[in-house]
């Protein structure tokens, strides 16, 4: 039994399952761990590309190089084809992994972990999970500024650079999903909760989402 199948058994299907996507100072990756834990299942960040490169038998790197949140991933060079700056001194990576084989492959990860309860950041999970019951969708995001602000508080970001590093970011997540999924990632139509988590500290972020989280499970 794989490693995902085996946590499914063992977890069942009635664990919460929260999506999300967040703009980049947004605190994400502060948010979804506490919600994860608040809610008693696994945080899905950097995991996504490790099961992808074990599942199609490809170096970390190459999966890295074409995952959504990576420095130099997949959106970035999506960006890139549509003629959008991404600052000097930057080259896309090689692309021995196609981007559809590694969204094909993410799509089956993701599915398959949701199926057992997790917390899942970027990836359009709220586009491959869809309207699965019991699922929320959660939209983190606030004013630009606010967000580079942020992202040094946190230490996602250096405050020399904050404002590049945003738009870059934003940008290459906007392409990834805009490219292969055709929607705006900033559409509310996505989601069930849109945060602006600069407006809120970020603890009263994950008690909110845990909340609807808990919510929507028992409403499914």
């Amino acid at each position: 039994m794989t490693s995902v199948a085996h946590y499914i058994a063992r977890v069942g299907s009635a664990a919460p399952v929260v999506t999300l996507s967040a703009g980049f100072g947004a605190g994400g990756s502060v948010i979804g761990p506490r919600v994860a834990e608040r809610l008693g299942v696994p945080f899905l960040d950097r995991a996504i590309p490790a099961e992808v490169s074990k599942q199609l038998a490809v170096p970390l790197e190459e999966a890295l190089a074409r995952d959504e949140r990576s420095p130099h991933g997949v959106g970035r060079v999506l960006a890139a084809f549509a003629h959008v700056s991404l600052g000097v001194g930057w080259a896309p990576p090689p692309n021995p992994l196609d981007e559809q084989a590694y969204k094909a492959e993410a799509e089956k990860v993701i599915e398959a972990r949701a199926a057992g309860g997790a917390v899942i950041l970027g990836r359009a999970a709220a586009l491959v999970i869809g309207e699965r019951p019991g699922a929320l969708h959660v939209r983190l995001h606030g004013p630009p500024a606010a967000r580079a602000a942020q992202a040094i508080r946190i230490g996602a970001a250096e405050a020399a650079d904050a404002e590049r590093t945003l738009l870059d970011a934003d940008r290459s997540r906007d392409a990834y999903v805009k490219k292969l999924y055709g929607v705006d990632p900033a559409d509310p139509r996505h989601y069930h909760l849109v945060i602006d988590s600069t407006a809120l500290p970020l603890d009263e972020c994950v008690q909110l989402i845990a909340h609807a989280a808990t919510a929507a499970q028992r409403a499914a």
